[in-house]
């Protein structure tokens, strides 16, 4: 079963994972790890400003949207500005799942065109004036044969250059593949985020995806893993967080539980950080996102199993 321990007294917490097996387990001290969840302070900002944030898979329909919009939005409510570039050419959804999907009347497409200003093309959030949504280019529209990685590296350039400053963060919802449209989305970035799920498929492509984020000169990647299901860890039917970190070999930034409010809120337009009260998911993706901003990370480590627990905090050992 994957636990967390509890946030006690808003101090570091001590973050387990847990693997289960009929075989006898040999016991390993607890690793504590200072991931800083503090609620009572603000993060500390690591790194340069604009941190270029590429969100990837390979895989189609593993949540690279879904995190986009939820990663980029608690990073917003954590103070920091943001501008989301949705790169995904003719098949764009972050509009839909942040609830702005009527609101984009230009996009970088018309911006390289000459028709509209860049800050026409931004549509601000109303409900986090410090987060922006950028759109490579309306639904079902093919780019002109000229866009490609320098064209994007013009964008991120032109974001730098505003007159209201650069943003903290720009995150750049990649398509699935690993064609040409790939290739435009990492090549401004300067790390990324790998989304992958607890399966055979989605790990094959996304060990493919590493090795090409790493030749394009992208060394700091860290991975989410998603729609995670203790019962069927537990029932040894899925492979274990420990088992994805030893497959990829990466850091981890989050560990996203299967929940179905993800459902909910994306036909609502409404991202999970935002609900009231919050889901489980949703304070997964702001774990994530507070780690995002101190280029920290969690380990899986392999330990004993422990007496089972129930209720919500069931899920982060409590």
């Amino acid at each position: 079963m994957i636990s967390l321990q509890p946030l006690a007294n808003l101090k570091p917490a001590s973050l387990y994972f847990h693997r289960f097996s009929s075989k006898p387990r040999t016991k390993f001290k607890p690793i504590t790890i200072h991931s800083l969840l503090q609620y009572n302070r603000k993060p500390q900002l690591a790194g340069d400003t604009p941190r270029v944030v590429v969100i990837t898979s390979g895989k189609g329909g593993v949540g690279k949207t879904t995190t986009t919009a939820n990663i980029g939005l608690s990073l917003a409510r954590l103070g920091f500005s943001v501008v989301a570039i949705d790169a995904d050419v003719g098949l764009r959804n972050l509009d839909l799942l942040l609830g702005l999907e009527n609101r984009v009347n230009y996009t970088v497409v018309e911006v390289l065109n000459g028709d509209c200003r860049l800050d026409q093309a931004l549509v601000r959030d109303k409900r986090w004036s410090n987060f922006e949504l950028l759109c490579i280019s309306k639904p079902r529209s093919k780019l002109p044969l000229g866009f490609g990685g320098k064209a994007l590296i013009w964008l991120v350039e032109a974001l730098k250059a505003r007159e209201e400053g650069a943003p903290d963060f720009i995150i750049i919802d990649c398509p699935a593949g690993i064609d040409a449209g790939f290739i435009t989305a990492i090549t401004p970035a300067n790390e990324a985020v790998l989304v992958t799920t607890p399966d055979i498929t989605s790990l094959r492509d996304a060990d493919r995806v590493t090795g090409l984020l790493e030749c394009d000169g992208i060394r700091d990647i860290k991975m989410i893993v998603n729609r995670v299901r203790t019962d069927m860890i537990k029932g040894e039917d899925m492979m274990s967080v420990l088992d994805v970190q030893e497959m990829l070999g990466l850091p981890l930034l989050g560990v996203i539980p299967e929940d179905t409010e993800v459902i909910r809120s994306t036909n609502r337009g409404h991202p999970l950080v935002l609900n009231k009260p919050p889901a489980i998911a949703g304070l997964a993706f702001e774990q994530a996102a507070w780690r995002l901003v101190e280029q920290d990370s969690m380990k899986a480590v392999m330990m004993e199993e422990e007496p089972k627990k129930r209720g919500f905090f069931s899920f982060f050992g409590g």
